[in-house]
């Protein structure tokens, strides 16, 4: 079951995907995915490269970006060229979609692209809470 949480025109953020939800993804327009969760979390959940291949099959461009806890300046780093890089618009996700808002938002603030009230009200607009990390 899809529950693509849109952020902005370019980014959406989303819990857990299945193989299903790339085709849903790419039928609503979606260019690129960036995974954000490590295998193996969850024995449940599909691995990266299910989710690779389903995009590839899809047309989408796939990237992995696992983050464990908060995100590293690399991974912040990296999450910013995809999205300076990839073709758009991007979802994003993990086991919640929390790492993911929180890994973009940090990016957006350091790079100044975006203030802190905007991110956060961005946040609690696709209902996550960034108060945490943004202050």
């Amino acid at each position: 079951m899809s529950d693509f949480r849109r952020v902005t025109e370019d980014l959406s953020v989303a819990p857990q995907i299945s193989v299903a939800d790339v085709d849903e993804a790419a039928r609503q327009g979606f260019r690129t995915i960036i995974n954000n969760r490590p295998d193996g979390e969850d024995p449940a959940q599909p691995s990266g490269a299910e989710i690779a291949a389903a995009a590839e099959a899809a047309g989408l461009a796939y990237f992995h970006v696992p983050v464990t806890g908060g995100p590293t300046p690399d991974q912040v780093e990296a999450t910013n060229r995809i999205l300076d890089e990839a073709p758009g618009p991007v979802l994003a996700f993990c086991r919640s979609g929390t790492r993911s808002i929180v890994t973009w938002s940090i990016g957006q603030a350091v790079s100044g692209q975006r203030g802190r009230d905007e991110l956060k009200a961005l946040g609690r607009g696709a209902g996550y809470d960034l108060s945490g990390v943004l202050g």
